[in-house]
């Protein structure tokens, strides 16, 4: 990922709500130094000074924008983005609900037409072979049979970008077997037949599937099962926040998973991280939203 943002060779303004975090300083530093982005940092000047200094970040790399508070942070940073002073807004200190309240103002915001917001993610876990697309991680907490649809366009358009033509995305649930008890197995049966219907972009899709069939062929050999997933899945599609959020953090914390990630259904590339996040997960969503930024 990152060296398909330098093979671009293109410089992309970062504005970033709320900014004295200090790994978003060092991540931001990090891709100012590589050459592809240039940082706007939107929040109280003394504090992004003295986060500087304590990240031992050269405060001269940056570009400070002076606000008051989280709101008026995160209005000016997606001012910026909306008036093309800057290409990318991305999230500091401040709380998700207010920087999201910003992003998707009717009149001021960035949402597109009668767009879904969502998050996808992009995982890199030492013990799968390849990236691993994730949604929805951060926004619907439970989506409909809409939303599903545009979460999986949203992720399917992602992978494509990867340079993944026909990524194979699993429809998680608890099991294979389709029940009354799971109220996705329903939208899954109905998302299964899109694809052929134009729909749902280009992919091979399956579901109900666990995450053993979804991602492991072993398991796909001693369960025995016949789908065209066959433990290789590129994307997961979950049926909650509350089921998607947990694993993507047990990946981080416990799989040594590094993350970059996007909102999606917006004009112009958002980064949300949370404020725990490492420095090398922010830098990847940098790199991401500076690659989907010149595409």
């Amino acid at each position: 990922m990152v060296g398909n943002v330098l093979a671009l060779k293109k410089i992309k303004r970062i504005a970033v709500a709320w900014a004295q975090d200090n790994n978003t300083l060092k991540a931001l530093e990090t891709a100012v130094n590589e050459g592809f982005a240039e940082g706007i940092l939107v929040g109280n000047r003394k504090e992004i000074e003295r986060a500087c200094s304590n990240a031992e970040v050269r405060r001269s790399t940056f570009k400070i924008v002076e606000s008051k508070n989280e709101t008026e942070a995160s209005v000016e940073a997606v001012r910026l983005v909306k008036e093309s002073e800057a290409d990318i807004v991305m999230k500091g200190l401040v709380g998700t609900d207010i920087f999201l309240k910003a992003v998707m103002d009717r009149e001021n915001g960035l949402m597109l037409p009668d767009a879904v917001l969502s998050y996808v993610g992009v995982i890199q876990i030492p013990l799968y072979h390849k990236l691993l697309f994730i949604t929805d991680m951060a926004v619907i907490p439970f989506p409909d049979l809409h939303q599903k649809i545009s979460m999986a366009n949203y992720a399917i358009e992602i992978a494509n970008q990867f340079g993944i033509k026909k990524p194979k995305l699993a429809l998680v649930s608890a099991s294979e077997k389709t029940s009354r008890h799971f109220p996705s197995n329903e939208d899954y049966r109905i998302m299964c037949n899109l694809v052929q219907e134009g729909k749902i972009r280009d992919c091979i899709i399956d579901g109900p599937l666990d995450l053993f069939l979804a991602c492991d062929k072993k398991s796909v050999e001693i369960k025995r099962i016949n789908t065209p997933i066959d433990g290789d899945a590129d994307i997961l599609l979950f049926p909650s926040l509350e089921s998607c959020n947990p694993f993507y953090k047990a990946l981080m914390l416990f799989a040594k998973g590094e993350l970059a990630g996007l909102i999606t259904g917006t004009s112009k590339p958002v980064i949300v991280m949370s404020r725990s996040e490492s420095e090398r997960s922010k830098y990847y969503c940098i790199a991401l939203a500076c690659m989907i930024a010149n595409n």
